[in-house]
């Protein structure tokens, strides 16, 4: 029988060839994918600083235009067909994504946050990912909970669902929710009771609004993760809301996350527009920033 090393040697020789073919000369190799010739981590590589292009006219331009942009370009080819490290990036990073939606928030996270947990009328993730509507929703039994464990009508009331990315919420989400908090204190602003949704999609906010009326409302959430990320977050804003309210009533501040804005900043911003939705009693496309 093959020992385990031996066949991560052979391994390690075949993808090191196949390298060897992609790039023109090992001078145009970039210290990312030169970091790479063993079996590594492939998600560990910046796509901005790795150009795969052999030759190219101007690689300091192309370099700088990846710079700007998690988008795949510069990968190269062989044939019609991308190159080896360039599909095995690409499933790993669809790995990644389907990681962040079919996991769940863990208990231990929940109960660090200092949380108590509800759940939305999904039963299981499988219902909550085919069911979207139910992901909307709260039962009664619910509803009474919340009642009975919340403040009721703060000025602003911040809670935390998983959505669409369980890892955008383990990665980012208590930082972003203490920098919220410190940011109200400083702005003299009072909160409501936290509390964790499971399964919840963003509409379920109009209905913990009508349940508990505050004056603005707090969603942290799981962004739909893409191959660029697994860990963006989105923040939900909107000033009494309600189940009869336009999506266009709704503040949104994307892509929190390490690669785009960072949870401690991004708490911090929340908190200045949440000071400003309260100051002009608006939020969405009538708030003016």
């Amino acid at each position: 029988m093959i020992s385990e090393d031996k066949i991560k040697n052979i391994i390690a020789e075949v993808l090191g060839s196949m390298a060897t073919g992609d790039q023109a000369s090992p001078s145009q190799a970039s210290p990312a994918a030169e970091a790479c010739e063993e079996l590594c981590d492939l998600t560990a590589v910046d796509l901005k600083k790795e150009l795969q292009v052999p030759e190219p006219a101007n690689r300091e331009a192309y370099l700088k235009m990846k710079a700007t942009t998690p988008a795949r370009i510069g990968i190269w080819r062989a044939g019609p067909r991308p190159l080896t490290r360039s599909l095995l990036r690409f499933r790993a990073d669809h790995a990644v994504a389907q990681d962040a939606v079919f996991s769940n928030v863990s208990d231990e996270f929940v109960e660090s946050m200092g949380m108590f947990q509800i759940t939305s009328c999904c039963k299981d993730k499988d219902h909550f990912l085919t069911r979207p509507d139910l992901g909307r929703k709260i039962d009664d039994e619910t509803i009474a909970t919340l009642k009975e464990k919340c403040k009721q009508s703060p000025r602003v009331q911040v809670y935390i669902a998983d959505g669409l990315s369980s890892t955008a919420i383990e990665t980012n989400a208590k930082d972003a929710y203490s920098s919220i908090l410190q940011g109200l204190k400083g702005h003299g602003i009072e909160t409501g009771t936290p509390f964790f949704l499971k399964y919840g999609r963003v509409p379920a906010m109009d209905v913990i609004s009508e349940v508990l009326t505050p004056e603005v409302t707090v969603l942290l959430i799981g962004e739909r993760p893409g191959l660029a990320t697994g860990e963006s977050m989105s923040c939900y804003m909107a000033y009494k809301a309600s189940t009869t309210m336009p999506e266009a009533n709704r503040t949104v501040i994307s892509n929190i996350h390490k690669g785009g804005t960072p949870a401690v900043e991004a708490g911090a911003h929340i908190a200045d527009i949440v000071k400003t939705m309260l100051e002009q009693k608006a939020s969405g496309l009538d708030l003016k920033l």
